[in-house]
């Protein structure tokens, strides 16, 4: 294992190309003049797509925003909505834009030689270019066929309190989980088997991914579930790779029944296609929107695509006086968390290791529990492996179980696997999927009416793994006084905590005082809340409205102490000027920045339909509104290709005159 690892941090560095838009809308807002075809966009003209000036010119951000989003569900403004009701297996969920991975390092190194299992060499063996001519069949044929496939997600996430103690237990973190999601689908390769194919020791495996026009091919060794790269050493992602290895090594070890064992076995040596797609959210468009001249406005974003292209950073300074690598522009959703999340659960469910179609529905039980659970415990050691260090896991851990609050795994459970040495694959992850996980994890959402709010406000990247290391340096040099701040931490986030939990439980109490008090104060500033309570019921919603309120900024105060004391950037005096004149707005609960801080992004949590104000008050100081919102789910099987469904949605928005 310990050589997994190594051979994985090689890979890190980011060296690729972007590539270009694929349709003539997105050429003519953001693009390069380069272009090149997509199958998935094929047909899709200007009038399959509403206009930037047209019907999205009308966005309101606030129930308008969820209309243009795709009619987000109406009951989370009609109905309490209590943790149980966020948890909702739906499947017909808001609009999700569909994109790719996250990174896809390169490297000179190469990739581990494994043993054969057979005589057979994977040079030897056909590619899967190869068999494409002999697998072919006439469309009678293939209409007579039906491939089998799976569709996961998983989302990305939005650390609301718990930034950098969430990296030590016991301290907990609030993480959101959001719309953005990454989608994999996987499906065989070959729709036959070859008379002599079980005799192979190796097989196919393809990793697609649309928005970089990559397209990676293995050959997976059946006997010790390791991966050869047959393709360019660009077209990798180690997280891909990881989630790969890892997934079926779990399903060899967890599946113990002979005929499911013999199924394994099939489905492995058909071959693997994975297609790896992203929501638009969790990459930058920033840069192209200005280069354009266009505003900054969530009606542009509305405008692109699904499936866009991935473009690069130049280098820039990171704020504590480094210089970052070019790499994807993202929003700081936990890409690489949620595409290994949903690697992984499309690849065990495909593989018959868990059975995920009862997540969210009344007939979920323990053994669905169980189920993710092992999800996330092969997820959490792909992830951890393929970043060459092991980190708190709120972002996978959300990715797997949706919006929660979250107290870290201890590090031993991964170290140990990490030192086995020559242990084969499938033992190291038969020991961890067998193993006791003591994180914890209970539900959390938002309370109902309450909105949030993304903002990138453009002003240079912060790089998160050099952000910890000052703190960890500082709580080293001053002992006494960092465990004074984390201890002074610990309870404003605790405090936060209860009052949007009760907050919850008031909402389902008294639903009627709720929605009275959140609509008032939404057109109101926070000064004025306690004029709205009529009867003691409101009286206790406003007095949680303002608790939470309070401890959001006490938590502010000890994170700039912090960042201070550290020499680092964790709330940066221009975020801080935004975030105090956007606290000071109608309706607004609560503004900061996510995580580890920094530059990349601020959030905002707004009361009834205050988020449009914000959201227009953030573009005219230069904030780029995204369009990610909560969403508590975690993981959840999909009816199928999720382009298919975002090209239905343009072809009936087409009328006919």
């Amino acid at each position: 294992m310990k050589e997994i690892m190594d051979h994985n941090v090689a890979l890190s560095e980011e060296t690729r190309e972007p590539i270009q838009a694929y349709s003539p809308l997105r050429q003519a807002c953001l693009v390069s003049p380069r272009s090149h075809s997509r199958q998935a966009a094929k047909g899709l003209t200007h009038a399959s797509r509403p206009r930037p000036g047209a019907a999205r010119a009308t966005l309101g951000l606030g129930s308008g925003a969820a209309r243009l989003r795709g009619q987000r569900s109406e009951k989370a403004t009609a109905t309490p909505r209590g943790a149980e009701a966020r948890y909702s297996s739906d499947s017909s969920h808001p609009r999700f834009p569909v994109h790719g991975p996250s990174s896809y390092p390169s490297s000179s190194v190469p990739p581990p030689q494994p043993e054969t299992c057979s005589s057979a060499r994977p040079q030897d063996l056909p590619t899967v270019s190869d068999t494409s001519a002999s697998r072919s069949t006439s469309v009678a044929e293939k209409g007579k066929k039906k491939t089998m496939e799976v569709v996961a997600s998983a989302p990305g996430k939005v650390l609301v309190a718990g930034g950098y103690l969430v990296l030590e237990r016991p301290n907990p973190g609030l993480v959101l989980s959001t719309s953005a999601r990454f989608y994999a689908i996987v499906r065989p390769i070959h729709d036959e088997l070859s008379p002599g194919s079980w005799a192979w020791g190796w097989s196919d495996v393809k990793v697609t991914s649309p928005q970089l026009s990559r397209e990676a091919t293995y050959k997976l060794s059946l006997k010790h579930t390791m991966l050869q790269l047959t393709s360019a050493r660009e077209s990798a992602n180690p997280f891909v790779e990881q989630a790969i290895q890892f997934s079926i090594a779990a399903a060899k070890a967890t599946i113990t029944d002979k005929e499911k064992k013999d199924t394994l076995d099939k489905l492995l040596l058909q071959g693997l296609s994975i297609t790896i797609l992203g929501s638009n959210d969790f990459y930058s468009y920033r840069k192209q929107i200005e280069a354009r001249g266009l505003p900054l406005s969530p009606e542009v974003l509305l405008s692109l695509p699904p499936f866009c292209s991935i473009t690069f950073n130049s280098e820039v300074a990171n704020g504590i006086g480094e210089t970052c690598k070019p790499e994807v522009a993202k929003t700081g959703l936990g890409s690489s968390a949620a595409m290994t999340a949903s690697v992984v659960a499309a690849l065990l469910h495909y593989l018959g290791a868990v059975n995920l179609s009862c997540l969210g529905q009344s007939s979920s039980d323990s053994a669905t529990e169980r189920d993710l659970d092992l999800v996330h415990a092969i997820a959490q050691s792909a992830h951890c492996i393929a970043q060459g260090k092991i980190g708190s896991g709120f972002d996978v851990s959300a990715a797997v179980y949706g919006s929660q609050c979250y107290t870290r795994f201890s590090p031993e459970i991964l170290s140990s696997a990490q030192v086995t040495g020559g242990s084969c694959l499938p033992e190291v992850v038969a020991d961890i999927a067998t193993g006791r996980w003591d994180h914890e994890k209970t539900r959390f959402c938002l309370p109902p009416l309450m909105c949030l709010l993304l903002g990138e406000p453009g002003t240079g990247g912060s790089s998160t793994p050099s952000m910890v290391g000052s703190v960890k340096k500082w709580q080293k040099s001053d002992p006494e006084k960092s465990k004074d701040t984390w201890s002074k931490l610990g309870m404003a986030n605790s405090v936060l905590e209860k009052q949007l939990r009760n907050l919850n439980k008031l909402a389902e109490d008294h639903w009627e005082a709720y929605e009275s008090v959140v609509r008032s104060c939404s057109h109101l500033t926070f000064m004025k809340w306690t004029e709205v309570a009529a009867n003691e019921h409101e009286e206790l919603i406003v007095r949680s409205l303002l608790a939470a309120r309070d401890a959001f900024l006490e938590i502010r105060l000890h994170m700039r102490e912090m960042g201070v004391a550290a020499g680092i950037p964790i709330e940066p005096e221009s975020q801080t000027q935004l975030l105090d004149a956007t606290m000071n707005m109608e309706g607004v609960l609560l503004a900061g920045v996510p995580g580890a801080g920094g530059f990349d992004a601020v959030f905002s949590v707004t009361l009834g339909e205050a988020s449009g104000a914000v959201v227009n008050a953030w573009s005219s100081a230069g904030v780029l509104p995204l369009l990610v919102r909560e969403d508590s789910r975690g993981v959840s099987l999909e009816a199928g290709d999720p382009r298919t469904r975002e090209v239905s949605t343009a072809v009936s928005s087409i009328q006919i005159n």
